[in-house]
């Protein structure tokens, strides 16, 4: 078995590799990187991108249904999915090569095949070892083992976003961000489409408030969204699947031709024989330091959806983390991830997002602080969208009159949620954003009154 030297060797092409690897590649190092699957990593080619390809034809889908008898006309519109599927495939066949002549311009080597630790800073691909001075584990996530009958019928929302035709009866397991998104863009494309969720409220990350309020939008758009739903099984019945589930009224059936898989993700490590370097992890994945070094190997680190880091499990995130592994190896422990005002959104149409603190963990912290809470369907800025699904909630701080917390749904609300995050990561005052002079009439103008007036 051949074995090759580096000084770094990368786990992964994502976000987070593609960081490390480029950054640590161009400070001289001879860095290797490896992947059991294209190159590229979730977000350009299972995730992110091609996704919000998808929501784009959904976007204009409903635009143009709200404003139906409103100036437009639109009784011939609808998304022809092949054409749209190939539309998005121009964005991620080109990905997994262009990214690996990117590797092989930098002098980075490539490998193809899943890694497996033999050794404290030894990986073994196929036929080779590559031994390194440092390894870096950045293999993103994967679904989670559903532990029911006919677990093996589910489909994956990697497989989803490769779908050449869309079924017409699609069931969405989970009340997370991935059903939500697809189901949103499912029923815009003309399928039926029902979400299952077996707690009381979905999308427990965001405002429990708004999250009702989207909710409410689904269902008007003809999703069928069941919550306290316990999947029980899924069995096959000719060329349909039936899915079989608990509810508070007794035990029911969907019918489907297609059950998704949308129950949530975990980190990709656990097949990575991680015993054999030492490295410590868990359920949210390797166990690192504040470095995000690992807590038994210290020639080990970890970054993106890999790293039990404590950061959420998002690709700008992964990118960010990417940076400071990478500063950390060239220069030694110095650099330490800062999670404060991290943005995120669920891509449904309208959307919904949320920075900073909640209520009840604002109040958990004994924080002291007004909540700012409205119905802004009747805005003038959602009004001329004919958009009735819109909202705010912004948490001030009393006495600093910090921004806290901010939670959107509503159109565009995927941006305005960014100038809130940089307010609470510049730990501005409420009167520090009103003094900003925002271009009008913009989604973004509408911030001054969404921070209400100090008491």
């Amino acid at each position: 078995m051949a074995t090759k030297a580096f000084d770094l060797v990368v786990i992964g092409t994502g976000t987070a590799a593609s960081t490390v690897a480029s950054r640590c590649r161009s400070a001289g190092w001879r860095v290797a990187i490896v992947d059991s699957r294209p190159f590229g990593g979730t977000c350009a080619l299972r995730g992110c991108d091609p996704k919000k390809v998808l929501v784009g034809a959904a976007e204009v889908i409903d635009w143009t249904q709200r404003m139906n008898g409103k100036g437009l006309r639109a009784e011939q519109l609808k998304i022809a999915w092949p054409e749209l599927m190939r539309f998005k495939q121009s964005f991620t066949a080109p990905v997994p090569k262009q990214r690996e002549e990117s590797f092989s311009k930098a002098g980075i080597a490539a490998f193809h095949g899943r890694a497996r630790f033999v050794g404290s800073t030894a990986v073994q691909v196929g036929e080779e070892v590559l031994e390194g001075r440092h390894v870096v584990v950045a293999t993103g996530a994967k679904p989670v083992n559903v532990h029911i009958p006919g677990a093996e019928h589910l489909t994956t929302s990697d497989q989803f976003l490769e779908l050449t035709e869309l079924p017409r009866r699609i069931v969405f397991i989970g009340g997370g961000y991935i059903s939500f998104e697809f189901a949103h863009i499912a029923a815009r494309a003309g399928a039926h489409v029902t979400i299952l969720h077996r707690g009381a409220r979905p999308l427990k990350s965001f405002d429990p408030d708004l999250v009702d309020q989207l909710v409410q939008r689904t269902r008007k758009l003809g999703i069928d969204v069941q919550l306290q739903t316990e999947l029980n099984g899924i069995e096959r019945a000719s060329s349909r699947l039936m899915v079989h589930a608990s509810t508070a009224g007794g035990r029911r059936a969907f019918e489907a031709e297609l059950v998704v898989h949308g129950a949530g993700r975990l980190p990709e490590v656990d097949d990575l024989n991680l015993s054999a370097a030492r490295v410590q992890y868990d359920e949210r994945g390797v166990q690192v330091n504040e470095f995000l070094q690992s807590l038994s190997n210290p020639a080990v680190f970890a970054a993106g959806d890999a790293a039990a880091s404590g950061g959420p499990p998002l690709t700008p995130v992964a990118g960010y983390e990417g940076e400071i592994v990478a500063a950390n190896l060239l220069e030694g422990n110095h650099r330490k991830p800062n999670y404060l005002a991290v943005p995120t959104v669920v891509f449904t149409v309208p959307p919904l997002a949320g920075v900073g603190l909640l209520e009840q963990p604002a109040r958990e912290q004994g924080l002291r602080f007004r909540t700012n809470h409205q119905d802004t369907s009747r805005w003038y800025s959602s009004r001329r969208v004919n958009e009735e699904c819109s909202g705010f909630k912004v948490l001030v701080e009393e006495g600093s009159d910090k921004i806290l917390g901010a939670h959107l749904v509503g159109p565009e609300a995927s941006e305005v949620i960014n100038l809130f995050a940089l307010a609470i990561r510049s730990r501005m005052a409420t009167s520090d954003v009103k003094d900003a002079l925002l271009a009008y009439p913009t989604l973004g103008s509408d911030i001054e009154y969404m921070l209400g007036t100090a008491e």
